[in-house]
């Protein structure tokens, strides 16, 4: 059962997916938005050029009907006067045909956008496998085109029908009227069946775009399997990529335990943290934190700590602020400035001790660490409040 459900394709379709099918000319399209939208726009270049283009065909139609003698004799004249004639026609209706053109170019825009893929054109010996084309013909998809084909053309007749039946009388009465007024009635006739039919359009257009989204969002979906191979083509495979982490984390753990012999001084807490200290005195920095860890890798540190003989000193407070914020690199807090201050100081102390002899320094005690830097402030902390010392 659980890998039938990974077979279904459940899951939308991914960016990269949608991508893919972009560059492959697969993006969604709506024939009925398209037709609806140049018949629309040669609705609307009628209405704004009719005048001229009927005052061209007129003046190439009296300019035909004229017969000058001379055509009768030089063929030659006659061709001339006929490409002027087509020319006229031609010239007259660029704009109008331009117009369409763009059109037709530009309704992809409308749904889909522009795309422009070589894939598109590449030769594909599926189209031309009989059993393929076939199963295409009884598709659903060929059923739904099929019934949409029948449903349009069903609702464009009948639309013609109810314009004709409802101005039959004036079609019978046209032979009775002067040219002029026949042809102004023809023409409001024709306008209210072109308004009609493009209502029909848009109406079929509207139903139409929203279905072809539909089926182009449905087609895309993948497959639970798709959808975790495509994660690891993009971002790697998981395992791999915690194997890489997990040695990135142990060559980091590797280089901050050679730093600790350059320690000033281990701070603990008293075995749950550790936090390596290092101060260059020269004037221009302040204490930085080179080696910090907890638990195991505190304890490693306290180790590695003894071996060097670097001052490991207890001060719960000061090693759990430090920890919690401060990164491997970087200077301490100004507000931890005075209880490091002090500790560095008395390791100072300890060391000219230890060369010189004299008084020992005293440990310091009741570090200036400040509440809000302390992760366990609001919880009771048991062992040792003030700092001890193991040199």
């Amino acid at each position: 059962m659980a890998e039938d459900s990974d077979l279904e394709k459940t899951e939308e379709a991914s960016p990269k997916r949608i991508e893919k099918a972009r560059e492959e000319g697969n993006v969604p399209r709506s024939r009925e938005l398209a037709t609806c939208t140049v018949l629309f726009s040669a609705g609307l270049g009628l209405l704004m050029m009719g005048e001229q283009l009927n005052q061209a065909l007129k003046d190439t139609i009296t300019s035909g009907l004229s017969f000058e003698r001379a055509l009768a004799f030089e063929p030659s004249l006659l061709l001339m006067k006929i490409s002027g004639m087509i020319s006229t026609l031609l010239i007259a209706f660029a704009p109008f045909a331009l117009l369409l053109i763009a059109v037709a170019i530009a309704s992809p825009i409308l749904i889909g956008g522009w795309i422009f893929s070589n894939k598109a054109y590449l030769p594909q010996f599926s189209r031309i496998n009989p059993i393929q084309g076939l199963s295409n013909l009884i598709s659903k998809n060929a059923a739904v085109e099929l019934i949409k084909a029948m449903v349009k053309a069903i609702l464009v007749a009948f639309v013609g029908y109810m314009v004709i039946s409802n101005d039959m009388e004036p079609i019978l009465s046209l032979s009775l009227m002067s040219v002029e007024s026949s042809i102004s009635q023809v023409g409001q006739i024709m306008l209210m069946g072109f308004i009609s039919i493009i209502s029909v359009l848009v109406f079929i257009a509207a139903i139409d775009v929203p279905y072809q989204l539909y089926q182009y969002a449905n087609k895309l979906k993948m497959t639970k399997e798709e959808v975790k191979q495509e994660s690891k083509e993009s971002e790697g495979n998981p395992e791999i990529k915690s194997r890489i982490r997990q040695q990135q984390r142990e060559m980091a753990k590797r280089r901050m335990m050679s730093e600790i012999p350059k320690a000033d001084v281990v701070i603990t807490n008293p075995t749950h943290y550790a936090v390596a200290i290092q101060y260059q005195n020269d004037g221009n920095s302040a204490p930085i934190v080179i080696a910090k860890g907890a638990d195991l890798v505190a304890l490693k540190i306290r180790e590695i700590a003894a071996e060097h003989k670097i001052v490991t000193m207890e001060a719960p407070k000061l090693a759990r602020a430090l920890y919690a914020h401060t990164d491997l690199g970087q200077e301490i807090p100004e507000a931890l400035y005075s209880a490091v201050a002090e500790v560095l100081a008395y390791v100072f102390q300890m060391r000219i001790f230890k060369k010189q002899g004299g008084f020992r320094p005293e440990v310091p005690k009741s570090l200036p660490v400040p509440e809000a830097l302390d992760p366990h402030s609001l919880l009771p902390v048991k062992g040792v409040n003030d700092a001890e010392v193991f040199a």
